[in-house]
Order: C-alpha cells, then structure tokens, then sequence
C-alpha cells in the first residue's frame, strides 16, 4: 500500500476542488446560473461521476438536462 504525505494528500484534494471548480464553471456558462439545490448534488458527486459529468455537461442544453443527468447517475 503506497504511503502518502501530508502534503501529497493537500495536492490530491487542492486537484480534485479544482476539476469540481471547472466543471461547475462550465456548467453555468452552459446552461446558466445553478440553483442552490442542483449545485449541493453536484457538489456531492464523487469524483468519478464528476469526470462523467464534465463530458455529459457537453450534450446539455439546459437545466432540465442536468436535472436528467443527475437522476440517472443516483443508484
């Protein structure tokens, strides 16, 4: 099992609220501002599904589309 530092883990996470960051960037740009309740699911995603939703975010036309989306990633 690999060791990693204090540091690294600081790294890893600074990394991973970046990728969040971008994604919710462009999913405003996308379709527009997010409410409160779409930006707490998002927020909740793990990082998997976050990767799955910056490439899902580019079929998206709107609100409704997120909202789809995010349904159907809930197991």
């Amino acid at each position: 099992m690999p060791i990693t530092t204090s540091w690294e883990e600081k790294g890893i996470e600074r990394g991973l609220q970046r990728e969040r960051s971008l994604i919710l960037r462009q999913l405003t740009r996308r379709i527009g501002q997010l409410p409160e309740t779409i930006l707490a699911q998002v927020n909740e995603l793990p990082i998997e599904q976050m990767e799955a939703l910056g490439e899902a975010l580019l079929d998206f036309v709107n609100l409704y589309d997120l909202q789809a989306w995010l349904a159907s990633e809930v197991v």
